[in-house]
């Protein structure tokens, strides 16, 4: 009983996200009487490896008596928008479908995750998210790229007089 325990407490471990995400809001989509209301949160992360990149994901947040006790399974239903926020540098080697982001969905074994790959034809990263699942994982999905470009700053409009 112990090793079982001990097995899916490593499970668990091991599913949370190894980028540290920030929350930045939520709204409610549902009122629930009991327990936390049904909403969609949003996350900020910026990729480990790239500097200059910051990706925002929106998620469903399932509330509830079960939400609230954190044995609901949210729906695979997600978004993301990645921006280049300042100069790119890649900070390591980029594995395809390298996971730079990830959150538990349900107890056990559903997951929400963001995946990376560099499409270097077009000098463009690509940020997929979705969503797995031990035996049945979900098709629905969203898609951002950030073209690598040479950054430069905006002007700044107090010091800089229009010409």
């Amino acid at each position: 009983m112990l090793s079982r325990i001990a097995l899916v407490g490593g499970i668990l471990a091991g599913m949370s996200g190894s980028v540290a995400a920030e929350e930045i809001g939520e709204v409610t989509t549902a009122f629930k009487l009991l327990g936390a209301n049904h909403k969609i949160v949003i996350e900020a992360f910026d990729d480990p490896k790239v500097e200059g990149v910051s990706c925002f994901v929106s998620r469903a947040r399932t509330g509830g008596i079960s939400g609230s006790l954190g044995l609901a399974e949210d729906t695979s239903d997600a978004s993301i928008a990645c921006r280049q926020i300042g100069p790119i540098k890649f900070r390591d080697d980029l594995e395809d479908g390298e996971e730079v982001f990830g959150r538990r969905a349900s107890i056990m074994f559903k997951r929400i995750q963001v995946v990376r790959f560099f499409d270097e034809d077009r000098n463009t990263l690509i940020y997929l998210t979705y969503s797995d699942k031990l035996v049945d994982g979900s098709p629905k999905n969203a898609l951002s790229a950030v073209v690598v470009r040479d950054w430069h700053a905006a002007p700044d409009p107090e010091t800089e007089a229009p010409g």
